[in-house]
């Protein structure tokens, strides 16, 4: 089969697929309100109705920040695992997820029990853009992939150690506020926070497919790209860029999403047959958004309010561990 057509039946199918779980995330609830309802709404938009509320004020502004930041996280992903050419990368491999963690523990602490979610988020983004600006400095200096990857895994372990030790001086009432912003979450997003969100996964893909060409040749090693006459440390800076604006962003208003990154090019890769990062990027796109999506399902059925973060990983893991134990992914040769 022709390559694009082969493309173009998996972008469809994808985009159904999405499509399907998109429905499924908005009719599921415990409120009662029957499907025929729903689709009215969705159609004539809110009519000041408790089920209008429900669904343009809590479902839709949730299915769509699950689908932005699946998607994010997804792209960040697939350029991490490219220049650190380990199929196993993640975007918190960075440490932007511990940043923005210790920004928002460092907001707890200074407000003194005056915290609220929108300073928190606040705090969460300053960290998560302090340690994107350090890390994009670093990455100017560094050579070699591994180093920079020990880099961003120490950076992590720091703020980590630092977060606990602002959690040990906070008050009970701010870490409860914290935890529930580190366990994940899709809701509570309103009109401002989708339009940050959604600007900073325009930017950041953008960077990544204009920097397509850098990462293709970078996945077989430094020299060759070199070689192959790609400047390596500008190709490393722009990746490490546009995953810093795309990780800041979703974690700063979701939390740390993790196991989307890792599992959704490897899902991406196998569908299409490549590696090729024009179409893996956007494939990927489509796939984060389905297993961000999904995840919130399986947290709407659950009937317990269950952290975003831990239902990606019931879906990620299992994908995690048949990768570890295929070996080598193959999916990483063009």
């Amino acid at each position: 089969m022709d390559k694009r057509k082969k493309y173009g039946y998996c972008f469809a199918a994808g985009l159904i697929l999405l499509a399907i779980v998109s429905i499924a995330d908005i009719t599921a609830g415990g409120s009662g309100i029957g499907l025929r309802e729903i689709i009215r709404l969705v159609l004539d938009g809110n009519d000041g109705s408790i089920p209008g509320n429900i669904i343009w004020k809590l479902r839709i502004p949730r299915l769509i920040t699950a689908i932005i930041a699946g998607a994010a996280m997804a792209v960040s992903g697939t350029q991490m695992q490219s220049i650190f050419r380990n199929p196993l990368a993640d975007p918190h491999i960075m440490g932007v997820s511990a940043g923005a963690g210790l920004g928002a523990a460092a907001g707890l602490l200074a407000a003194g029990g005056m915290a609220s979610g929108f300073s928190l988020t606040l705090a969460a983004f300053a960290g998560a853009a302090l340690t994107s600006i350090l890390i994009i400095a670093v990455s100017s200096k560094i050579k070699g992939a591994d180093t920079l990857l020990i880099f961003g895994v120490m950076l992590g372990f720091i703020f980590s150690a630092v977060t606990s030790v602002l959690e040990y001086s906070s008050d009970e009432e701010n870490l409860k506020i914290f935890y529930t912003w580190y366990a994940g979450s899709f809701t509570g997003s309103n009109a401002k926070d989708l339009i940050i969100m959604a600007t900073a996964l325009a930017a950041g893909t953008m960077a990544a497919l204009l920097n397509h060409k850098g990462l293709d040749i970078i996945l077989f090693g430094d020299e060759y790209a070199t070689l192959a006459g790609g400047n390596v440390k500008l190709i490393r800076m722009v990746s490490m860029a546009s995953s810093c604006i795309l990780t800041g962003a979703v974690t700063a208003f979701c939390g740390p999403i993790g196991f989307v990154g890792i599992i959704s090019p490897h899902i991406s890769g196998r569908i299409l047959g490549t590696r090729t990062h024009m179409a893996v990027i956007p494939f990927s796109i489509i796939t984060g958004g389905i297993i961000s999506v999904s995840a919130d399902i399986l947290s709407v059925i659950a009937g317990i309010s269950l952290p975003a973060g831990s239902t990606i990983a019931l879906i990620g893991i299992p994908v995690i561990l048949y990768i570890l134990f295929r070996g080598k992914d193959k999916t990483f040769q063009q």
